[in-house]
């Protein structure tokens, strides 16, 4: 393990100021270093403009900056072109931006079908849910296969001739699973279905490539990530983008409109109606910039070491049942119970020892619902954490237990 990675903790200043803080909650939020921060300053404070139609000098520069932005994105994620990448709000504006472009361009019929896993984040699954009900479809769910896994030997009888889209996250946001979306995908373009995934859980912790995953579209946030919030990204093929009707509408996405019609500009923007979050797509490149400049590869067998120790500490420990992908095919998040002990009291008692975990469902209940469980704590681990922070996060579980069992 290269030592150089533990040391990236510097960089957050979040850390000078909490040095001891276990923040075990990047699967939420991450926290933002140092470069990040500066670079969104320096727009605020340097060349705060709105982009692609001012001539001065600071518009200039902010268009620039924020065009580099998303030609550092569709770099890092192996896109073809950089106008494949469309900027958001982030991975629910996407989610539902992208179902609404998808409900008015595929020609659907009664009975068609949609694939998903029972995975699924809300934000995903939701929208297709409407989608469903509006057209009269078919939602189907790929179930698991033992606990961390989905049941890979069930997709062939899943997807038929009459699926049309086929939705699967890239990782889970309760397990840190990293599913072989690929193998998913080769079935869906066997029948001619959308395959689309929210990467929202994987983007910036292990190496991401849309064309090695077989993806049409993709999506994920940037504050999972180290960049700011409010910002996220809709990828998706040139020919898709094409193909697709715009899902928002208003300024900035118009070639020409008179008072009964409008054409769309060119792609991406097409898909970007209004002022665009500036400063965060900035922020967003400025973070990809970041971890290109810290080996991902390396980040990724670290996160793994820490997942592997918090599955071996949280195991040990008796009445504690761990819910996690193997550390190899994790992306950093390790979910538990501890018996006898609400998961909100385990949280409330590891907070008052300035470990930072998140109880509840995390927007995931039929995922919980298929594992048994009604709620868990959720570990998240990202280049920033340290073996301490383990430590830590066992002994309040500890902690937790004794003041249960009186």
């Amino acid at each position: 393990m290269n030592s150089a990675v533990p040391k990236l903790r510097a960089d957050f200043p979040i850390f000078a100021v909490k040095p001891d803080w276990a923040y075990l909650d990047t699967a939420a939020t991450s926290q933002v270093p140092q470069q990040i921060l500066d670079t969104i300053a320096e727009y605020h404070c340097a060349y705060r403009a709105p982009v692609h139609r001012g001539l001065y000098r600071e518009a200039l520069r902010a268009t620039q900056g924020y065009e580099d932005a998303r030609a550092k994105i569709a770099k890092y994620i192996g896109a073809a072109h950089p106008h494949e990448v469309v900027f958001t709000a982030g991975a629910t504006a996407s989610s539902n931006m992208l179902t609404y472009s998808l409900e008015h361009s595929i020609d659907w019929h009664e009975g068609d079908e949609i694939v998903t896993t029972v995975m699924e984040h809300h934000s995903s699954l939701i929208p297709l849910q409407e989608l469903a009900k509006r057209k009269k479809l078919v939602l189907k769910h790929i179930p698991l296969s033992h606990g961390e896994v989905l049941a890979y030997e069930s997709v062939p009888g899943i997807i038929t001739k009459r699926t049309r889209l086929v939705s699967v996250m890239l990782a889970s946001n309760v397990l840190g699973t990293l599913n072989e979306v690929a193998r998913i995908a080769e079935y869906a373009h066997a029948v001619g279905a959308v395959m689309i995934s929210d990467a929202t859980a994987a983007v910036g912790h292990v190496p991401v490539s849309v064309v090695d995953a077989g993806l049409d579209c993709m999506y994920f946030s940037g504050h999972k990530m180290c960049g700011p919030t409010g910002i996220g990204v809709l990828y998706a093929t040139t020919a898709m983008l094409e193909w697709l009707h715009p899902g928002f509408f208003g300024g900035g996405m118009i070639e020409h409109t008179s008072l009964t019609d409008a054409s769309w500009a060119p792609v991406p923007h097409k898909f970007e109606a209004g002022t665009p979050n500036i400063v965060g797509a900035i922020g967003l490149g400025a973070a990809f910039e970041y971890l290109q400049e810290n080996d991902m590869g390396e980040i990724t067998q670290y996160i793994q070491a820490l997942v592997t120790r918090a599955i071996d500490a949280l195991s040990h420990l008796a009445g504690v049942t761990v819910y996690a992908a193997l550390p190899e095919h994790n992306v950093g998040i390790v979910s538990f119970t501890v018996a006898g002990v609400h998961p909100h009291d385990v949280a409330e008692i590891a907070a008052r020892h300035d470990v930072a975990v998140r109880a509840g469902h995390h927007c995931a209940m039929p995922l919980h619902a298929a594992l048994g469980v009604s709620a868990t704590l959720r570990a998240s681990f990202y280049l920033y954490n340290t073996m301490a922070d383990i430590d830590a996060l066992v002994a309040s579980v500890r902690e937790a237990q004794r003041i249960f069992a009186r």
